[in-house]
């Protein structure tokens, strides 16, 4: 990331029982050409299987990403993910990062997000919920009338 000027993130919505993280990702294809992206992880505890990246690209509603929070984790160390969303480990400007590509139906974009960033926001959602016990904080009731409620959804 240069020394430039920071793209602004708007407030995190922190949700109750969870986190929010500002951080600017590069958006780049290759190692020394790209643009910052103002971004945020959040965690749910309401949904502890999950991570979600709000991307803001002078929008006014962000991109919201939804996956695993055990993906980020893991793909920080070494390469996982198939389909939509895959995370390996690297570097960007010669510094350790983290690639989470993202495929949407418009093609794909590789974020870089730096490496120390990913492993604080991961530290702050297992003090949340811990890794392991994510099935204690579902309230699958919950989950089943929303279903019932909007099976097309």
């Amino acid at each position: 990331m240069s020394g430039g000027d920071i793209p602004q993130v708007p407030h995190p919505r922190t949700p109750v029982g969870g986190c929010a993280m500002p951080l600017v990702l590069w958006a780049a294809p290759q190692d020394r050409y790209g643009v910052e992206v103002a971004a945020r992880l959040r965690y749910d505890a309401a949904e502890p299987y999950a991570a979600f990246l709000d991307c803001h690209i002078n929008l006014p509603q962000p991109i919201t990403w939804a996956f695993a929070r055990s993906l980020l984790s893991a793909g920080a160390l070494a390469p996982v993910g198939i389909g939509d969303v895959r995370v390996r480990p690297g570097s960007i400007l010669g510094r350790p990062a983290v690639l989470i590509s993202l495929t949407g139906e418009h093609g794909t974009v590789h974020l870089w997000a730096a490496a120390d960033d990913v492993q604080q926001f991961l530290a702050h959602t297992r003090r949340i919920v811990d890794v392991g016990r994510e099935s204690e904080h579902l309230d699958l009731d919950r989950l089943l009338q929303q279903l019932l409620d909007h099976p097309d959804a």
